[in-house]
């Protein structure tokens, strides 16, 4: 009779009962490595070891020193040992200057994407998803979070019920014109959940929540109610292109935050953070 995993699989203890030890998988903590530390809310990505001790840099750019203990991180959703690697390179020698990802955030070399959380950030279409990737894309991936399109935000409700939100299966949602008195705005006041939040931002579209110069004008054109506002853009500029190719030639343009809008800032950072917070 085969035992596999059972009880019976191991050796018998004739010296009577111990207590069992558990055992972890043991992993090489390389700069770059995205950890979380147990029992603690503290995620970030391995910038180095000193004297035995972990040191972790999350995302604000925050360095934490921690100690190697036995099955103390996660790594991937898996609880590990983290242990020194083998061979390390040498450690630079005085300041070192600290880049910085196109959101602002302090950035790590050699940062490994962590595994997808089960919460989320839905956003109004693909225009929003790529804006969002180009500035924000090496803070999603260090945190795991996934963004995806809500295709417009009729049925907001609908979505969020069927996404069924829970303490560590968060929903943010990113709304284009946020004001008051709007359909954006009405929909998301319909919307009441302890693990959902919807913020967004004032402009007609995310086109506006790029700074003009960044596209060489002087301001946005207005266009009138009942007109499709891309179009209407695009005459009112003289620009004789589909808004696909236009909005192709814009994101080119746009580098970091600082090409943006301070409310799309806030209101994306407001997410991340949400999103990210321990259950």
């Amino acid at each position: 009779m085969a035992h596999g995993d059972g009880i019976l699989s191991g050796p018998i203890d004739l010296d009577g009962p111990k207590r069992p030890r558990d055992r972890y998988p043991v992993v090489a903590a390389t700069p770059g490595l995205v950890v979380k530390q147990r029992g603690t809310p503290i995620t970030g990505v391995v910038v180095g070891l000193a004297n035995g001790t972990l040191i972790v840099r999350d995302r604000q750019g925050f360095e934490h020193r921690m100690t190697l203990l036995t099955g103390g991180f996660e790594v991937d959703g898996r609880t590990v040992t983290l242990v020194e690697p083998r061979s390390r390179p040498a450690t630079p020698t005085g300041p070192q200057p600290d880049r910085r990802t196109a959101s602002g955030s302090v950035a790590v070399a050699g940062a490994k994407a962590q595994v997808a959380r089960a919460s989320r950030i839905l956003v109004e279409g693909r225009h929003d998803a790529e804006l969002v990737e180009k500035v924000w894309g090496d803070d999603l991936r260090v945190e795991g979070v996934v963004v995806e399109l809500l295709d417009g935000a009729d049925h907001l409700d609908e979505v969020v019920r069927g996404f069924a939100p829970r303490p560590g299966r968060r929903l943010g949602v990113l709304l284009d014109h946020l004001v008051d008195g709007s359909k954006e705005t009405r929909l998301a006041a319909a919307v009441s959940h302890p693990d959902v939040l919807v913020t967004g931002h004032p402009y007609i579209d995310i086109w506006q929540a790029v700074k003009p110069a960044v596209a060489g004008i002087g301001r946005w054109p207005e266009v009138p109610r009942g007109q499709p506002w891309k179009e209407g853009v695009l005459a009112a500029l003289g620009v004789h292109v589909e808004p696909a190719t236009f909005w192709k030639q814009l994101l080119g343009r746009v580098s970091s935050w600082t090409d943006l809008e301070p409310p799309l800032i806030g209101a994306v950072e407001q997410l991340i953070d949400f999103v990210t917070e321990p259950a």
